[in-house]
């Protein structure tokens, strides 16, 4: 399997691509980490409420405890701590709520800001990278055929995809010439094709 290219100028630009891409995947992250940390500060509010809540609610309920010791009145007296500790629990309830309701945006939210161009970028390198390496290998298993095969085959890949500018650069009829089994047009053009995609020419 052909990862990198042989030639340093095309291997060179294949590394700061990935360098770049990979760059831009930790940044995502980075970011994606910092929006869950900073969202996630903002539960803290629901942690004072519920615990605020809950020892009101305990306080009341020790309150309205003492209060029906109170021969008689007792039961009534300690309605009102009762009513007001109820008050207390929903409170803390509304903060456990809010904290709950924190956590889930500070998981979601994150995860999509980072997700999207994550993905994007993995995409877009996956789907460029995978075309390069399946050219680079189909030239590269043609290079280590016999000489005159896997010429001819490369010289006939550089036809059918090279620019037509480099093809005539090479010989004013280059299909002509590989027809006419030219040896050394049919080898400039097999040195041609594996230069486009980035691959040393074959030793002759």
């Amino acid at each position: 399997m052909t990862i990198y290219a042989d030639r340093p100028l095309r291997f060179l630009l294949q590394l700061c691509a990935d360098t770049a891409t990979a760059a831009w995947i930790a940044a995502w992250v980075w970011a994606g980490l910092a929006l869950h940390d900073m969202l996630s500060a903002l539960a803290v509010p629901g942690e004072l409420m519920e615990s605020a809540g809950q020892g009101f609610a305990d306080n009341m309920a020790d309150a309205a405890e003492r209060v029906r010791e109170v021969p008689l009145a007792g039961d009534s007296l300690a309605a009102p701590f009762t009513s007001v500790g109820e008050a207390g629990t929903s409170l803390s309830e509304a903060g456990q709520g809010f904290q709950e309701t924190m956590g889930l945006v500070a998981l979601v939210l994150p995860l999509l800001t980072a997700a999207m161009p994550v993905l994007f970028a993995l995409l877009v390198w996956l789907l460029t990278r995978a075309r390069w390496m399946r050219r680079a290998g189909g030239a590269a298993a043609l290079r280590a055929l016999p000489e005159e095969a896997g010429a001819s085959l490369l010289a006939l890949r550089a036809m059918a995809s090279a620019q037509p500018r480099r093809l005539t650069a090479v010989h004013p009829d280059p299909v002509g010439a590989w027809r006419a089994g030219d040896r050394a047009v049919i080898a400039q053009l097999a040195d041609l094709e594996l230069k486009r995609v980035g691959l040393r020419s074959r030793r002759r």
